[in-house]
């Protein structure tokens, strides 16, 4: 019998193989409608959809569902939420034709104060 013949470094031909191989899935949920548009953006810019999904995910940005408020606007909205409560308080009674006693007119002037201040505050940190 003949010995097989050793390889001799040449190139065989076809395609050369990859550094890191890209072997695993991701299985992605999503619309007949969704995935008709992602296949047509894929195409639109010549990529497979896979690597357009990858692309999209490496380097694109994640829109998040829930939204983090900075601490600040939180403050913010609380003492909204105060203001409001007190203003409403103020409301129903004055609609009741009752007189506003010293301690509610101080208590009414105390949250002007505190309105105006919060509106500087929401000033400084928009500028």
């Amino acid at each position: 019998m003949s010995e097989p013949k050793k390889q001799s470094g040449r190139n065989k031909g076809g395609r050369p193989r990859k550094t890191i191989k890209q072997k695993e899935v991701i299985p992605v949920k999503c619309s007949l409608i969704e995935k008709i548009m992602l296949k047509q953006k894929a195409k639109a810019i010549g990529v497979p959809l896979s690597e357009y999904l990858r692309q999209g995910g490496l380097n694109g940005q994640a829109v998040s569902k829930t939204k983090a408020f900075p601490k600040e606007i939180l403050l913010f909205t609380a003492t909204l939420n105060h203001l409001a409560a007190n203003l409403n308080q103020v409301a129903k009674k004055r609609n009741g034709i009752d007189e506003l006693n010293a301690l509610e007119r101080a208590d009414l002037n105390v949250l002007s104060v505190q309105v105006k201040q919060l509106a500087i505050d929401i000033k400084k940190l928009l500028v």
